[in-house]
């Protein structure tokens, strides 16, 4: 049988940790800037439901660090912090430029997730499929982004590439550290 090397193993689990969390931290921030600087109930409810399904892939990464006794990455604070800001942020600048946050954080994990499958082998079959799962889930946060206003035109192309390289940056750094 095919098995995948354990150093992959706990970088793919220890990173999707750190992103689940990531993503919820997103929304987190978004949130309190829509409670208390901005009122979009229609926007609110959506970020509420894309950040349940956070929560799920969330509370399945930290059984699995659990499970397996794999350290979660050092930067967890950190990436808390950034996450809160980086959704306070782009909620205060508006439902577009929140939107695009989410679309273009997707985007990323979407190529993440997907090559991550192809590193799994046959032994983490169920870890495999949570993975995909999750991914389609990310997908359709990412639908859901596109239908709510996200645009990549003018200066959100910009926003759309600080976040993407960022994202990019966190997940090589987790996967590490």
């Amino acid at each position: 049988m095919d098995k995948t090397n354990k150093k992959t193993l706990e970088e793919i689990i220890r990173v999707d940790h750190a992103g689940e969390r990531g993503a919820i931290k997103i929304y987190e921030g978004q949130l309190l800037a829509l409670k208390t600087f901005k009122q979009d109930e229609e926007l609110k409810r959506k970020i509420e439901e894309m950040k349940e399904h956070e929560f799920e892939h969330f509370d399945y990464f930290e059984k699995e660090i659990q499970k397996r006794n794999i350290k979660p990455t050092k930067l967890l604070p950190l990436w808390d912090l950034l996450g809160v800001s980086l959704g306070f942020g782009t909620a205060m600048l508006g439902k577009k430029a929140a939107m695009l946050c989410t679309a273009s954080v997707e985007e990323v994990i979407d190529e993440h997730y997907k090559n991550q499958t192809y590193k799994l082998k046959e032994d983490e079959k169920d870890l495999k499929k949570k993975i995909i799962k999750f991914r389609e889930d990310e997908l359709h946060h990412k639908d859901i982004a596109y239908d709510q206003g996200a645009t990549k035109k003018g200066l959100y192309g910009l926003l759309d590439k600080v976040i993407k390289t960022s994202s990019r940056i966190a997940i090589v750094v987790s996967e590490k550290i």
